[in-house]
């Protein structure tokens, strides 16, 4: 429907100046006495009242519903609020009311009127559903441009407020923070996933203010990694790697056996075939939820391995990767479900032809940006590098999609040979994952260690993509820090808006479907490698335009502004019309109401997947189930945060498109667990009460005759399974590292990290976990008795006197 171009409302207005603003801005909240900022002054003729904003007690919205006095400014950002339109309402046909200079951020989306068809714009005009306190949402809201607030530096923070904006527009992360809000739970400090849906409510609220001040995030982050404290410049990819690490700790749970079905094996084969991720083809992009809220009895709300992280560079880093993923990965978050990906690589020995494979986990794309010379090699090569022997050609990779690239690459290449000096060499996006992607000879010092050889040989080593992730991370190494200086890249990368295609990267055994990437956002640097400034420009979901985000001043631009950028970290989503249609015909089902006599429960975190995600994968109630069926008794409390009920044409539909399951139409506690949490508190007791007790009776001993090592690094997880920090008890006693054996005797290793037991402790221990081996710390010999030592001496004398 069409809005008028003006507000209606607006005759109300008195007399206002400037001056008269900035005036009332130094004062309080007549009500409560609340100081600014946000401070709302009532723009009724005649009225002066002056009220505390939602920080407070919200008293100017009060003063507005009593006293029916429709509009009010906000007196720090001067945007004017409409109680009556409920929308922000712009004064360009009243100049001379107010400084029109102080609008920045000010996007005229929301004056202009609503296509019938709002997908002709099929990702970017997706509106977020925002939970709010105060009912559902009316048409009106649905279309606001929000998200488009600042933050306020707060002492060289301007890498983190970049990074925390590219963030904010990526909308299957928003949305599961504001739609999936009861999901958001933790014990673990600081709790910074609490600060960040905070954060994100403040961003993407209705009322929209003109900046916020990210503090708590801040001071979490800080407590995080000591690495941020203080106010020094530091690094947005190294401040975005930390706090996904710590929202994905905070937030992840067990994968069930289910959905661990889905996942590749990440452990190094022999052999070129793999087993195969399980994957149902999917097509989902428009939000159920927000187009019809009615589905769900409450507000809407809405959840695979993780990697290190870091440059991706897989020469150097694959035993800490590794190491790293084993460690993590029966667990998984709405972080890892968004942002992971993984990687086949591969390595061939050119003597005995044999291929041997490993998936590694990636977070982000680190790529390196080529030279001149680096283009002309990279694009001469493009397919000379490729094994042939292994029988892995490049038509295995998508044969139409090397030759677009190859032609592609042969008209950069020409270009690329004009004299720098007059023109420079085009560097693209696609060329630095050509450069990462690369084979690479492994020969010289860099030979390979060969199982079937038994030798070090010499091999190629190449990686294709093996799963896409939902959002593509792709950082670009500008900065080079050696021992004595640092310096920074600044060519001119150049990278599409949309349709950013990865079918080239991808391995013959990927189950993605969707390929193509459409820009959200880029985070830019401006500066050198010691000192500069970071911004982002991202795409609002809403109404597709792009924004600025310099600090606290949001500023929309033209698409070529973006396209122009110095690049150094972007963010990509997959985008398929395909799944908007189907959004869209779940959507047409819930609107039928047809009668139904069942009803069914699907896992709100699954929902928001739907909305969200192009590939949701299967359905997963497993995330509100118990491995009986049953909700989980540490769950049961807060159910209806996790699940949404949708009628039974529906739930069929989903089910038929994207199977899984399982099918719920009755929500029960599940006796089974609620025994075995009940046996697992009585155990946790036992062993805790009876080690205090062993260990006090150790502690009065003046001179106990053994004193056995244990150590503490086993030590430590056991304390934290009795005094319920983990869930699953510790392995068996591995006392291996703090032993050495010496003459065929195991002793303690000097300096080792160890605790002292009494033998009755370790026997209790042991008779548990198992485990070893026994290392004694002290073990005396038991005094003689007095009587045999009187009779020992009398046979001595007597010896001597014959």
């Amino acid at each position: 429907m069409a809005e008028p171009e003006t507000c209606p409302h607006l005759d109300s207005i008195g007399e206002v100046t400037k001056e008269d603003l900035l005036e009332k801005s130094k004062g309080s909240c007549q009500s409560c006495g609340a100081g600014g900022p946000n401070l709302w002054a009532c723009l009724q003729s005649d009225c002066q009242y002056v009220g505390c904003g939602e920080s407070f007690s919200d008293h100017s919205t009060l003063h507005a519903q009593a006293e029916k006095h429709n509009l009010t400014v906000n007196l720090t950002t001067f945007r004017i609020w409409c109680y009556v339109c409920e929308r922000e309402v712009f004064l360009e046909h009243r100049p001379a009311l107010l400084p029109v200079h102080t609008a920045p951020h000010t996007c005229k989306a929301s004056e202009q009127e609503v296509p019938p068809q709002p997908l002709s714009h099929p990702l970017k005009g997706v509106p977020i559903a925002v939970a709010e306190d105060e009912g559902s949402e009316s048409e009106e809201d649905e279309v606001k441009p929000r998200g488009l607030t600042g933050m306020k530096n707060i002492g060289n923070s301007c890498y983190m407020n970049a990074a925390l904006q590219a963030l904010s527009n990526c909308p299957p992360l928003t949305q599961f923070f504001l739609d999936c809000s009861g999901l958001v739970r933790t014990d673990k400090k600081p709790a910074l996933c609490k600060s960040y849906q905070k954060l994100i409510s403040e961003l993407w609220h209705k009322k929209r203010p003109s900046y916020v001040v990210p503090t708590s995030l801040s001071h979490g982050i800080k407590l995080v990694n000591p690495m941020f404290r203080g106010y020094a410049q530091q690094d947005t990819q190294e401040f975005l790697r930390c706090l996904m690490d710590q929202l994905h700790e905070e937030l992840k749970e067990p994968l069930t056996e289910c959905s661990m079905s889905g996942e590749g094996s990440d452990e190094p084969d022999n052999e070129v075939t793999m087993s195969q991720t399980q994957s149902t083809p999917c097509s989902p992009v428009r939000t159920l939820q927000e187009l019809h809220p009615k589905l769900s009895s409450s507000p809407p709300r809405s959840s695979p391995l993780r990697s290190a992280g870091p440059a991706y560079a897989f020469k150097k880093a694959q035993l800490l990767l590794s190491a790293r993923k084993k460690k993590q990965s029966h667990f998984r978050s709405v972080i890892s479900d968004i942002f992971d990906g993984s990687i086949l690589s591969l390595v061939q020995c050119l003597t005995c032809d044999r291929v041997s494979t490993t998936v590694e986990t990636f977070q982000d794309l680190s790529l390196p940006i080529p030279g001149k010379e680096d283009l002309a090699k990279l694009h001469s090569s493009i397919h000379q590098n490729l094994p042939v022997k292994t029988g892995v050609s490049p038509d295995t990779y998508g044969s139409q999609g090397w030759v677009t690239f190859f032609m592609d690459s042969i008209r950069r290449f020409v270009v690329s040979c004009i004299p720098t000096w007059f023109w420079g060499p085009i560097v693209t996006l696609e060329d630095c994952l050509a450069a990462f992607f690369a084979a690479d000879e492994l020969k010289g010092d860099n030979m390979y260690s060969c199982e079937r050889c038994k030798k070090l040989r010499n091999g190629v080593k190449f990686c294709k993509v093996l799963r896409l992730p939902e959002i593509l991370c792709i950082h670009l190494k500008r900065f080079r820090h050696e021992v004595m200086y640092s310096f920074k890249i600044s060519s001119h990368v150049s990278f599409p808006l949309e349709g950013l295609d990865m079918r080239p990267f991808l391995a013959k055994e990927s189950p993605s479907q969707v390929t193509t990437y459409d820009l959200l956002s880029v985070i830019c640097h401006h500066g050198t490698a010691g000192s500069g400034h970071y911004i982002a420009y991202c795409q609002n979901v809403i109404n597709g335009q792009w924004y600025e985000f310099d600090d606290q001043y949001v500023t929309e631009v033209h698409e070529t502004v973006v396209q122009n950028a110095e690049a150094y970290v972007l963010f990509y989503r997959k985008s398929s019309e395909e799944s908007v249609r189907e959004r869209q015909k779940v959507v047409a089902l819930a609107s039928m109401r047809e009668p139904s006599l069942l009803q069914f429960y699907i896992s709100r975190e699954w929902l928001n997947k739907f909305n969200t995600f192009t590939e949701p994968g299967p359905i997963s109630n497993h995330t509100f189930l118990c491995q009986h069926g049953g909700i989980p008794p540490n769950k049961y409390n807060y159910v209806d945060d996790l699940v949404v009920i949708v009628p039974q044409n529906v739930w069929e539909y989903l089910y038929n498109s994207f199977g899984g399951g399982p099918a719920v139409n009755h929500l029960y506690m599940c006796a089974i667990c609620q025994v075995e949490i009940e046996a697992l508190a009585k155990r946790r007791k036992t062993e805790i009460d009876t080690f205090i007790k062993l260990n006090k009776e150790f502690q009065a001993e003046e001179a106990p005759t053994v004193i056995l090592c244990i150590s503490m690094q086993w030590f430590r997880e056991w304390e934290g399974f009795v005094k319920g920090k983990d869930n699953e008890p510790p392995g068996p006693i591995d006392n291996s590292k703090i032993g050495v054996m010496k003459g065929g005797h195991i002793q303690l290793k000097q300096g080792a990290d160890y605790g002292q037991i009494s033998e009755e402790t370790w026997q209790y221990l042991l008779g548990i976990y198992g485990g070893g081996p026994e290392i004694a710390v002290r073990q005396t010999v038991a005094p003689a008795d007095p009587d045999s030592l009187h009779g020992e001496r009398k046979i001595e004398a007597e010896t001597r006197a014959l």
